[in-house]
C-alpha cells in the first residue's frame, strides 16, 4: 500500500507530460542511443575486445581498397546533386511559371517517380539498357553499340533520374510563393531576362534549392540496392560496408562499423554545410503577390510542354517498364513476344507471405510513428525546454543515418540475450519506426505551431483539465495532418530495402529483398510483378494523401 501511494506521488510530481517525456526518452536511448554509441564504440575495438584501437580508421584511409569506395561515393553524389540542380531548377521553373497545360497530371507523374525506391529504376534501366536490354538490342539491329549501363555511369543515370523531382518539387513551391514585387523592383532598375533570375530569383530561391540538393545528396551517398544491382565494379562505401558486415565470418565487422561511422560524418557534414551558409543571410519574403502565370507564344509552347513532358515520362519510365514487362512471358530469363499474367500467379504462389509482411510491417510502424509522432511534437511545441530540445535532437537524428547503418547498429544491439531480436519481425517494425519517424514529427509540429492556442485555453477555461483538452481538441485537431504525414511514411516504408536488406531472415523478407533476390536470380518477370504491385499501393497511397490533404498536402 506504501509504495503504491508513493508511486502514485511521484506520478502526480511529474504529471502526465513529464511521464510521455520520461517514456520517449527511454525508448529513444534503448533503439537508438544505445544501439548506435555501441557501434562507435565498436569501431574502436582492437585486436582484442574491450581495446581501445583506431586501427579501423587507420586501416580505411590507408588502404586504397577501403578509401577508394568514399572517393566513389562522394564523386557519385556530388554529380547526381549537380544533376539533379541543373535539371530540376530550370524543370520547376518552367513549369511554375508558364502556361504549361495539365500541370496536376505533370506533378502527380514526377511525385509517382520520385516515391518509388531507387532500386526499381535500376532493374527498370537493366531490362531497357542492360547487357540483353530492349533498347541495348534494337539499336544493335543497327550496329549501334551504346555505353554499359553498369558502373559509374549506369548509377549517375538512375539517381540523377531518379532524384531530381526532389529539387523539381521544392523549387516548384517556391516560386509559387515567391513575392513578384521583388523581380517587378530588379526590372525597374533595368535588370531582366536571365539576369533577373541569377541576379534575383533564384538566389532568393536558395534555400530551398540547397534543401533539395541535401536530400539528393544524402539520399545517392546513403543508397544500398543500386550500387548492389548495378554499380559492379564500381564500388560505393554503403556496399562495402555491407559486404564487410554481412560476410562477418569472413569480412570485419569492427571495419563496417568505422565506415558507418564515416558515413554519417559525410551526410552530417554535408547537412550542416549547407544549414550555416543559408544561415548566414537572409531570404525573408512576405509572399503577399505572387507571380502571374506567363503565357507563352505557339513556338515555345510546343517546345516547353513537349519537353516538361518528356522529362516527366523519363522520370516514370522505370514504373512504365515495370508494369509492361510485368505482363510479358518469359522462359527463364528471357522475355518472349507474349503476353502473360504468369508473373503474378507465380508471385502468388511463391511470394504472397512477402507482400502480406511487407503492408503488414509497414502498418504497424505507421501506427508506432502516429502514436510517438504527435505526443513528441505536442511536447516539443507546447512544452518547450531544453530538455524537449534534445528529445527534439535525438529524434530527428536518424535522418542523417542511411537504412544500412540503422540496420547495423540494430542488429549488433539485439543479436544476443536479453533482447535477442535478430531475424524476428520486431527488429524491421522498430528500424522502419525510427527511420522514418523523423517525418512524421516534423508534419506533426508544423501543424501544432499553426494550431492556435486560443481553443485549448477556452477549453480549460470552461473546466476541462488539460489532459482531456488535449485528446478531445488537440490531438483531433492535429490527426488528419498527422495521418497524412503517416501515409507517406508507411509509402516510404513499404519500398524500404537498405535496412531490410540487413535484418530480414528468412521468416521476415518483404517485397523490396524479394525483388532483389528475384533479380539477382535473373527472375525479371516475378521482379517486374512485385515492382508493380508496390507502385500500385503507392499511387493509391498517394491518391489516398491528396485526399485527406485536399491537393494541399506536400510530399516532401
Amino acid at each position: 500500500m506504501n509504495d503504491q501511494s508513493a508511486w502514485t506521488r511521484i506520478v502526480n510530481r511529474i504529471g502526465f507530460w513529464g511521464i510521455v517525456i520520461i517514456t520517449i526518452f527511454a525508448l529513444a536511448i534503448l533503439f537508438l542511443l544505445y544501439p548506435l554509441f555501441g557501434m562507435i564504440a565498436r569501431s574502436f575495438q582492437g585486436s582484442e575486445d574491450r581495446i581501445f584501437s583506431l586501427a579501423a580508421y587507420k586501416d580505411f584511409f590507408r588502404l586504397p581498397y577501403y578509401y577508394r569506395t568514399l572517393k566513389h561515393s562522394f564523386a557519385v553524389s556530388s554529380l547526381t546533386t549537380l544533376f539533379a540542380v541543373l535539371l530540376g531548377v530550370p524543370f520547376g521553373f518552367i513549369v511554375a511559371r508558364y502556361n504549361i497545360p495539365g500541370k496536376k497530371i505533370l506533378n502527380a507523374m514526377v511525385v509517382i517517380s520520385l516515391l518509388s525506391p531507387p532500386f526499381i529504376g535500376a532493374y527498370s534501366w537493366i531490362v531497357l539498357l542492360g547487357r540483353n536490354g530492349f533498347i541495348t538490342n534494337l539499336l544493335r539491329l543497327i550496329n549501334i553499340e551504346i555505353p554499359t549501363i553498369y558502373g559509374f555511369r549506369g548509377l549517375l543515370l538512375v539517381f540523377t533520374l531518379k532524384l531530381f523531382p526532389f529539387v523539381y518539387m521544392y523549387v516548384q513551391g517556391a516560386l509559387q510563393s515567391f513575392d513578384n514585387s521583388l523581380e517587378e523592383a530588379a526590372e525597374n532598375l533595368g535588370v531582366s531576362g536571365v539576369k533577373k533570375l541569377l541576379t534575383v530569383t533564384f538566389p532568393l530561391i536558395l534555400p530551398t534549392i540547397t534543401a533539395g540538393a541535401v536530400i539528393v545528396f544524402m539520399t545517392s551517398m546513403a543508397d544500398l540496392g543500386t550500387p548492389l544491382l548495378i554499380g559492379e565494379g564500381y564500388k560505393v562505401l554503403p556496399v562495402l560496408v555491407y559486404e564487410e558486415y554481412m560476410g562477418e565470418l569472413g569480412g570485419d565487422a569492427v571495419m563496417a562499423s568505422a565506415m558507418s561511422v564515416i558515413i554519417i560524418i559525410c551526410t552530417l557534414s554535408v547537412l550542416l554545410l549547407q544549414r550555416f551558409t543559408i544561415g548566414r543571410r537572409s531570404y525573408s519574403m512576405s509572399g503577399l503577390n505572387p507571380p502571374p502565370i506567363k503565357k507563352l507564344k505557339t513556338g515555345p509552347f510546343i517546345i516547353l510542354t513537349t519537353l516538361s513532358y518528356l522529362i516527366a515520362i523519363i522520370a516514370l519510365s522505370p514504373q512504365i517498364t515495370t508494369l509492361v514487362t510485368s505482363f510479358i512471358k518469359t522462359q527463364g530469363p528471357i522475355f518472349v513476344p507474349a503476353f502473360s499474367v504468369k508473373s503474378y500467379t507465380d508471385v502468388w504462389y511463391k511470394l504472397s507471405a512477402n507482400i502480406t509482411r511487407t503492408f503488414l510491417y509497414s502498418t504497424i510502424a505507421m501506427v508506432f510513428m502516429i502514436i510517438i509522432g504527435i505526443f513528441t511534437s505536442y511536447v516539443i511545441v507546447r512544452r518547450k525546454s531544453n530538455l524537449t530540445a534534445v528529445l527534439d535532437f535525438i529524434l530527428m537524428s536518424p535522418y542523417v543515418i542511411p537504412g544500412s547503418v540503422i540496420g547495423i547498429i540494430l542488429i549488433m544491439a539485439f543479436n544476443k540475450p536479453p533482447f535477442m531480436l535478430a531475424g524476428t519481425a520486431s527488429i524491421l517494425i522498430i528500424s522502419y519506426t525510427i527511420r522514418k519517424i523523423p517525418y512524421i514529427i516534423r508534419s506533426s509540429t508544423g501543424i501544432l505551431y499553426q494550431l492556435d492556442l486560443s481553443s485549448e485555453e477556452a477549453s480549460i477555461n470552461l473546466g476541462v483539465p488539460p489532459l482531456k483538452t488535449f485528446f478531445k481538441i488537440t490531438a483531433v485537431l492535429m490527426l488528419p495532418g498527422v495521418i497524412s504525414g503517416g501515409i507517406l511514411s508507411w509509402i516510404s516504408t513499404i519500398n524500404e530495402l537498405s535496412s531490410t536488406m540487413i535484418l530480414y531472415s528468412g521468416r521476415t523478407g518483404t517485397i523490396s529483398v524479394a525483388i532483389y533476390t528475384e533479380i539477382i536470380k535473373d527472375g525479371y518477370g516475378t521482379a517486374a510483378a512485385l515492382a508493380s504491385i508496390l507502385t500500385l499501393a503507392t499511387v493509391l497511397s498517394l491518391f489516398l494523401f491528396n485526399r485527406l490533404t485536399k491537393g494541399k498536402g506536400s510530399v516532401i
